[in-house]
């Protein structure tokens, strides 16, 4: 079972908390409830493996400290050991909002470095087997999306299912 990933561009957390409940928490950018641009982006998680991809850019930033920027669920989060079967934060999906130092390291990425930077993003250990090409591919659709936010003041979010 892998993790699914979707990153998407909305106005703020309240739009995306509305459309998760207007979409019973089904995917975002898909399907009938498709409401966001977005990028699937299967097993690319805003923390490790996005992580990765800002180190592999050359940039020492914090992508962010996840436990802080979930969207989805609202409510609190419970006791790591604890949490009911049917609890949202058991059950997914889980909404992170990516810090706007991360978007905008993404939009400014220049198009001439990308497939630099999917060759060393490719190297990491969390995307063992993928290959440069196919990282480079999802590389172009995210920074497309970043840009895209920036240039309409949107912020990046991420989809998370197991």
């Amino acid at each position: 079972m892998g993790v699914i990933t979707d990153y998407f561009r909305a106005a703020d957390a309240d739009t995306v908390v509305a459309a998760i409940r207007a979409a019973d928490g089904l995917p975002l950018i898909i399907g009938e409830h498709a409401v966001f641009d977005g990028v699937a982006a299967k097993g690319i998680d805003p923390d490790v493996v996005l992580g990765a991809l800002i180190e592999a850019i050359g940039s020492t930033i914090e992508t962010t400290d996840i436990d802080d920027t979930w969207v989805w669920p609202t409510t609190a989060r419970p006791d790591r050991n604890s949490p009911d079967d049917d609890d949202s934060w058991q059950t997914g999906p889980w909404v992170a909002q990516l810090p706007e130092t991360t978007r905008d390291l993404l939009a400014t990425t220049a198009d001439d470095d990308l497939p630099a930077v999917a060759a060393r993003w490719v190297r990491s250990e969390e995307l063992e087997g993928a290959t440069a090409d196919d990282m480079l591919n999802l590389l172009t659709e995210l920074v497309g999306l970043a840009r895209r936010a920036r240039d309409s003041g949107e912020a990046l979010f991420c989809w998370v299912y197991v």
